[in-house]
C-alpha cells in the first residue's frame, strides 16, 4: 500500500484555491443534470405551514378531502386525465394526505407502482397506514426535499403534480431531479390554480407566485415540452408535458 505524502502548506493552499475557483466558474447545468446548488428560493417560507412540528394531519385531511374543493369534487375526471395504464410506474409529487393514492393504485394495477412523494413525514405516515389497511401493495412513500423529488433515475412513466407546483421553493432543482426520474418520453401532468389578476381570488393572487405562462416557461426550460391541455376544471388548468429527448 502506498503511503500518503503530506502536501506542503503553500501547495495545499493553491490546491484549495483551485478547487474553489473551479466550483465558482462551473457553468449552469443543462436540463436533467445536477441541480444548481445556489438556486435562490422562488418564494421563501411557502412550505412553512407544513413543516411545523405540531402539524395536525386531521386538519389538513378536512381541508384537502372535502366537498366543495374543485380537486376533490372532480377527482375521478382528474385521474382519468392522467391516462394511467396497468403496469405503469407513476409518482404523485406532493401527495399530501393521499387523496389520489387509492385511485392511482387501482389504475396501475398490481404490476404497477405508485410513489407517494411529499416533504411532510406526517402525511407520508398517513398514506402508508392507509395503504397497509387497504392492501395497496403497489404504493411506496418517498420523503422528498425542497430541492429534489428523491426518486431513482428512469424510475417513473408519469409525474402527477396537483396544486403543488406553486409549492416548489426551488423549481429549477426540483424539475431537474424530476427530469432524471422520468423514463424516455415520460410525462408530467400539471394541475394548478389559474392565477389571473382581476379575476382570481385574493388568496390565490397572494399564495400562488405566478400564472400559467410563467410555470409553463419554467417547465419547458427544464427539458419538457407541452403536448396537451385539457379544459376539465374551472379554477385550475390541466396541462400535460413530455420529457424532450436530447
Amino acid at each position: 500500500m502506498k503511503s500518503r505524502i503530506p502536501l506542503p502548506g503553500a501547495v495545499l493552499v493553491l490546491a484549495l484555491l483551485s478547487f474553489v475557483v473551479a466550483g465558482c466558474t462551473t457553468p449552469p447545468p443543462s436540463a436533467g443534470s445536477t441541480p444548481v446548488a445556489l438556486e435562490s428560493s422562488a418564494k421563501p417560507g411557502v412550505n412553512a405551514e407544513y413543516l411545523k412540528p405540531d402539524l395536525n394531519v386531521t386538519q389538513w385531511v378536512e381541508r384537502f378531502e372535502r366537498e366543495g374543493r374543485e380537486i376533490y369534487d372532480h377527482r375521478a375526471a382528474i385521474v382519468a386525465a392522467a391516462g394511467l395504464k396497468p403496469g405503469m410506474a407513476m409518482a404523485d409529487i406532493g401527495a399530501g394526505t393521499g387523496l389520489f393514492t387509492p385511485y392511482f393504485s387501482k389504475a396501475v394495477g398490481p404490476k404497477g407502482k405508485v410513489y407517494a412523494v411529499d416533504i411532510v413525514p406526517a402525511f407520508l405516515d398517513r398514506i402508508k397506514q392507509r395503504a397497509e389497511s387497504e392492501r395497496l401493495v403497489n404504493v411506496q412513500t418517498v420523503l422528498c426535499t425542497e430541492r429534489s423529488v428523491e426518486l431513482p433515475p428512469n424510475s417513473i412513466d408519469l409525474a402527477f403534480i396537483c396544486d403543488v407546483y406553486h409549492h416548489f421553493e426551488y423549481p429549477q432543482s426540483s424539475l431537474a431531479s424530476l427530469y432524471r426520474a422520468l423514463r424516455p418520453d415520460g410525462e408530467v401532468l400539471l394541475v394548478e390554480f389559474k392565477r389571473v389578476p382581476g379575476q382570481s381570488s385574493d388568496w390565490i393572487l397572494n399564495h400562488v407566485r405566478a400564472g400559467q405562462e410563467v410555470f409553463t416557461a419554467e417547465i419547458t426550460a427544464a427539458g419538457f415540452r407541452q403536448v396537451e391541455e385539457q379544459a376539465i376544471l374551472k379554477d385550475n388548468y390541466v396541462v400535460r408535458f413530455r420529457k424532450a429527448r436530447k
